[in-house]
């Protein structure tokens, strides 16, 4: 068993988000798919993430409200940029938002929180790809501003950690070039001057 979650886990890939299709995971997998996303390291057991879940029509307001939110910012829209925006979120059947909602901790910092809510991310991408769905995690710049954030449900407080599109996918994702390990690891040789 070892060899092939590792097999598995070394050809983990991002889906192309216009290629995930119908069907999405049914009920009860995605409580399977939330329930191991769940499951990551959490310091003092704070919970710093939720999920929202994006699917059916609720996918094409978010794009109307996108939409108008771009054109606000950035002045009448061409047809081409308004489509962009008009479906941000309904290329996939479905989309789960991964939120960080950090809590008040005298003992644990802000940056543990929102790596717990990374991995959470990371950990429902490939919960879903082990169940058949292909996955592809973004943010994009409604992400980065309040108005955004807002329509996407999110609170003032809360940041998005990423947003996994999930859904049926019949190809191969390309192969990209990975990280040269040589250039990443090394053994500890002592404190750094500083």
């Amino acid at each position: 068993m070892a060899s092939s979650v590792i097999d598995f886990l070394l050809s983990r890939a991002s889906a192309p988000i216009h290629e995930l299709k119908e069907p999405a995971p049914s009920e009860a997998e995605l409580r399977t798919i939330l329930t191991a996303a769940s499951r990551v390291p959490d310091h003092g057991r704070l919970v710093p993430w939720r999920f929202i879940i994006y699917r059916g029509e609720a996918r094409h307001r978010v794009g109307e409200l996108l939409a108008e939110l771009a054109e606000r910012r950035e002045g009448p829209l061409g047809e081409g940029r308004r489509q962009q925006e008009l479906t941000r979120f309904a290329r996939a059947p479905m989309v789960i938002g991964v939120v960080s909602c950090p809590k008040d901790s005298p003992k644990i910092p802000q940056w543990e929180m929102l790596l717990s809510g990374g991995m959470a991310a990371h950990s429902l991408a490939l919960a879903a790809n082990a169940l058949g769905y292909g996955t592809n995690l973004i943010t994009n710049w409604y992400s980065d501003v309040p108005e955004g954030r807002a329509i996407l449900g999110l609170e003032p407080h809360e940041r998005v950690v990423g947003f996994v599109h999930v859904g049926s996918y019949a190809g191969t994702p390309l192969e990209r070039p990975r990280p040269d390990l040589a250039g990443l690891v090394s053994d500890y040789s002592g404190p750094k001057d500083s």
